[in-house]
């Protein structure tokens, strides 16, 4: 929708639920679903009436609370935070609503430089979880009711921990 692209074909799945009860979903348009006639393809849990019941519930509340408006307000909260850190450990900070990327900056002289998941591991130990992925990149994904006094608390803490990084030499996951 951002990019005004229709897909042919939405699978859905994980937080369609709100983390509830195990549910996926795909969407396409009549002529693609009806490619397959009934009975030639089946489901142990397709259709569990338990699944849909929170599923339709999840949907509601997305839709009634207005999740998606709220995330993009939301977004520049966090996004501009991180930016206004002016950290020299950020390289970049990109992504679309709560789901964003902060590019950890390896280009710094190597006794500066620190990894992305030593990163993540000082943000758990002050209560902050992000995911270290493809090497030098932190993803940070809130939910989608996130309260916005934690939100700028989590870039505060964002904040706290790029700093101290100097300090820490090594990282030991069972210390954290």
């Amino acid at each position: 929708e951002h990019d005004g692209v229709r897909p042919d074909v939405v699978l859905l799945g994980k937080a369609l639920s709100g983390g509830v009860y195990p549910v996926s979903a795909v969407l396409a348009d009549r002529d693609i679903m009806l490619c397959i006639q009934p009975g030639e393809h089946g489901s142990t849990y397709g259709g569990n009436p338990l699944a849909c019941a929170v599923a339709l519930t999840a949907l509601r509340v997305l839709v009634d609370e207005q999740l998606a408006t709220r995330a993009t307000a939301l977004r520049a909260l966090f996004r501009d935070g991180v930016v206004a850190l002016k950290s020299p450990r950020v390289k970049a900070v990109r992504g679309r609503g709560l789901l964003n990327a902060v590019v950890i900056n390896e280009d710094l002289p190597s006794e500066k430089t620190r990894s992305a998941w030593q990163f993540c591991l000082l943000l758990k130990s002050r209560g902050v979880l992000a995911k270290p992925t493809h090497g030098n990149i932190v993803r940070f994904a809130p939910p989608l009711v996130v309260e916005e006094a934690d939100l700028l608390r989590a870039v505060q803490i964002i904040g706290e921990c790029l700093a101290d990084l100097d300090r820490v030499r090594s990282f030991s996951p069972s210390l954290m």
